[in-house]
C-alpha cells in the first residue's frame, strides 16, 4: 500500500539536542534509529540484555530504490556493500542431491545482502561515540509521567527519559509493559524456524541447496565468508508448540525429532545440531500491533510491525527509524505529532511487506509433494530470462511501496 499523504518539503529540521531518548534493543533497529537521532543531536541511550553486541546471525537483504535512498541518507550504501555475502544462486536439489531448479540471487539475497551481525556492528561502529551503549541489562518497567518517562532496569539505576522506543523484537519486552499481553499481536504462521552453523561439507562457495520434503526442509548455504563453515536452515510445519524459549537443549531434542528419517543432507545437519552453540528457534509469525505509539512510548521494526522471515522486516525497520527520527526532527521533538506521522508513514507499508511473509513457510516446506512439484514449477517460470524483468519488480513492489518525505539533516 502506497503512503499517499500529502507533504511539504520542509526547509531545515529541528535540533534535537533537548531530547533523551531511550531504545530498547541493539539489533538493528535500535542502532540505526540511534544514528538517525544522533544526526539531529539527539542524546540516545541503546539497552541492550546480551552482553556485547550479537553477532552472526541469518542474511538481510535490501532491495529498490527506497531502501537505497535510505541507506544512502544514513551513509551506509558503500560499506554495505563493501562487506556484502556475494551470495549466488540456490539450487533445489532432490533427495540424491541431483537438481531440480536453480533460484535466483535476487529472490533470496536482493540488490545487496549482508549478515545481520555484520549490519548491527557497522551501524554500532558508526553510533558508539554519540550514543550511550548500555550492555547486559533491560528495562524492568515504565512509568510515564508528565515531564518523561521513569524507567527501572533490571541492573542500573532508575533514569528518566523524554521518550522511550522500544526496538527489541518479536517477542518485544516493551511492548508487552506498555501495550499488553504478546498473545494480542503475535499471529503464529503454521511452521517454526531453526538456524545454526554447520561444517560445510559440501564446500559451497556463495552458493546454496535447498531439500524438502512434505512440511519440512533442510537447507545448506555459504555467503562466501569462511569456507569451512556453511549455514543451516530447518523449516518444519506444525501446530503452536509450548517450549520454553531459553531452553536451547529442549529445542534441538525437538528438531531431532521433527527431522528424524529425512533424506539428503538431513543425518549430517542434525550430527551437526548436537554441538552448535548458536541455535536460533521460533515460530514462524508476524506482529499486526493496532497502534505503534502510547504516550511517550514508541514500537519500532519487529517489535512493532515485525515478521520472522521473509518480510523484508530489515528494511522496514531501516526505513521505519529512518521516518520516525525524521518526525521528531521535523516536529521540534513533539512526540505526539511525531508519533502519529510516524505510524500514518509507515504502518501500511509495514503490513504490505508482511504480506510477502505469509508465504514463506509454504515456500520452504509445501504441505504435500504435489506442492512441492507446484512450487518448483512456479519458479522455474519465474527464473526463465522472458520473465526476468517482471519477477524483479515483483520482489520489489511491497519494499517500493512508500512515499518518504525529505528529511533534511
Amino acid at each position: 500500500m502506497t503512503d499517499t499523504t500529502r507533504t511539504t518539503r520542509t526547509p531545515r529540521a529541528h535540533r534535537l539536542g533537548h531530547l533523551s531518548v531511550l531504545v530498547s534493543g541493539a539489533g538493528v533497529a535500535g542502532p540505526a534509529l540511534a544514528l538517525n537521532l544522533a544526526r539531529h543531536g539527539a542524546r540516545v541511550t541503546v539497552v541492550e540484555k546480551a552482553p556485547a553486541l550479537r553477532e552472526g546471525g541469518f542474511a538481510v537483504d535490501f532491495r529498490g530504490h527506497v531502501h537505497r535512498t535510505v541507506l544512502t541518507s544514513m551513509g551506509l550504501w558503500e560499506e554495505i556493500h563493501a562487506h556484502r555475502t556475494r551470495m549466488g544462486r540456490q539450487t533445489v536439489v532432490d533427495a540424491d542431491g541431483t537438481p531440480r531448479l536453480d533460484l535466483p540471487a535476487q529472490l533470496m539475497s536482493g540488490d545487496v545482502e549482508i549478515t545481520r551481525g555484520d549490519l548491527a556492528r557497522i551501524m554500532y561502529e558508526r553510533t558508539k561515540d554519540s550514543a550511550e551503549y548500555v550492555f547486559g541489562d533491560s528495562v524492568a518497567t515504565l512509568t510515564e509521567v508528565p515531564e518523561g518517562v521513569d524507567v527501572t532496569f533490571e541492573h542500573g539505576a532508575p533514569r528518566r527519559f523524554d521518550l522511550v522506543v522500544g526496538a527489541d523484537g518479536l517477542h518485544s519486552h516493551t511492548r508487552r509493559l506498555v501495550f499488553g499481553d504478546e498473545s494480542r499481536f503475535l499471529r503464529f504462521l503454521g511452521h517454526y524456524v531453526a538456524g545454526f552453523t554447520v561444517p560445510n561439507h559440501l564446500g559451497l562457495h556463495g552458493t546454496g541447496r535447498l531439500y524438502s520434503e512434505p512440511g519440512r526442509c533442510v537447507a545448506l548455504s555459504n555467503c562466501d565468508g569462511d569456507p569451512d563453515l556453511a549455514g543451516a536452515l530447518l523449516v518444519f510445519r506444525s501446530e503452536p508448540l509450548s517450549y520454553d524459549r531459553r531452553d536451547v537443549a529442549a529445542q534441538k531434542r525437538m528438531l531431532a525429532e521433527r527431522f528424524a528419517g529425512m533424506g539428503w543432507e538431513t543425518p549430517a545437519v542434525l550430527d551437526a545440531l548436537e554441538g552448535a552453540g548458536d541455535l536460533y528457534f521460533d515460530a514462524i509469525a508476524q506482529i499486526h500491533a493496532d497502534r505503534l505509539a502510547q504516550g511517550r512510548v514508541a514500537l519500532l521494526g519487529d517489535a512493532g510491525y515485525g515478521a520472522t522471515m521473509g518480510g523484508m522486516g530489515t528494511g522496514v525497520a531501516i526505513v521505519g527509524a529512518h521516518v520516525l527520527a525524521g518526525e521528531l526532527a521535523l516536529a521540534g521533538g513533539d512526540h505526539r505529532v511525531a508519533f502519529a506521522r510516524y505510524e500514518r508513514r509507515i504502518g501500511g507499508f509495514a503490513r504490505g511487506c508482511q504480506k510477502i511473509s505469509g508465504n514463506v513457510g509454504p515456500f520452504f516446506a509445501p504441505p504435500t509433494e504435489r506442492r512441492i512439484r507446484g512450487r518448483d514449477r512456479m519458479y522455474r517460470l519465474l527464473a526463465s530470462r522472458p520473465m526476468a524483468g517482471s519477477f524483479k519488480r515483483l520482489t520489489e513492489k511491497a519494499a517500493t511501496a512508500i512515499k518518504l518525505p525529505d528529511y533534511p539533516a
